[in-house]
């Protein structure tokens, strides 16, 4: 899963948006037959089961996106407000830091890179690809801090080195253990607090 996670870099747009399933299927305004309108009723119905489908696996998705970086960020003792999947207008979930004292032996800005990773990581492990426009935003922000650490010329280089190692720490049984039982507790309850967070990593060592 790993080397095959890293070679997954190219985003595969979903070939049936919300619109266009909307337009397969708009009704004409003419007289038809009995089996006609029942047949245009399965179609309704199936565009129906799709759409609560496909809200259904963003919600995972997006939960296990927030529950990595929650999860890298506690392991580098940064520590969580809260962390929610209830969408807005400008993302569909947020994991807020508090501001707080870093290791003293710490590269905050490795750590903050780590962290930034980890939700487009963590979402990738669960489904099984990058979503690399879910996460524009983050890697604007990661790519701002590698070129802050290495140049323009390397901060691609250190970018994919900091995934890597992103990758590893979220595989470690753990760390792994802790995101899936955050993600759970988030689809059930849609936001949960830095506690709550803390208390779910520490279990996950026991």
């Amino acid at each position: 899963m790993r080397s095959a996670l890293r070679a997954i870099w190219l985003l595969v747009p979903d070939p049936f948006s919300e619109a266009d399933l909307t337009a397969r299927f708009v009704v004409c305004h003419v007289k038809r037959s009995a089996s006609a309108i029942v047949q245009d009723r399965g179609k309704r119905l199936r565009i129906r089961m799709r759409n609560e489908q496909n809200t259904e696996s963003v919600e995972f998705s997006t939960a296990y996106h927030e529950a990595g970086h929650a999860v890298i960020a506690i392991l580098f003792e940064r520590p969580v407000h809260k962390v929610s999947i209830l969408p807005d207008q400008r993302r569909l979930g947020h994991c807020e830091l508090r501001k707080g004292v870093s290791r003293a032996s710490q590269d905050r800005l490795e750590a903050d890179m780590l962290i930034l990773l980890a939700g487009v990581v963590a979402e990738a492990i669960y489904s099984g690809s990058y979503n690399w426009q879910g996460a524009a935003q983050d890697l604007q922000s990661v790519r701002r801090l590698a070129v802050m650490r290495s140049g323009a010329v390397q901060a691609d280089k250190l970018t994919r080195r900091m995934l890597a190692k992103t990758e590893h720490l979220l595989l470690q049984k753990r760390h792994w253990t802790a995101v899936e039982q955050i993600a759970a507790e988030l689809v059930e309850k849609k936001s949960i607090s830095g506690r709550a967070v803390r208390h779910f990593f520490e279990q996950s060592g026991k």
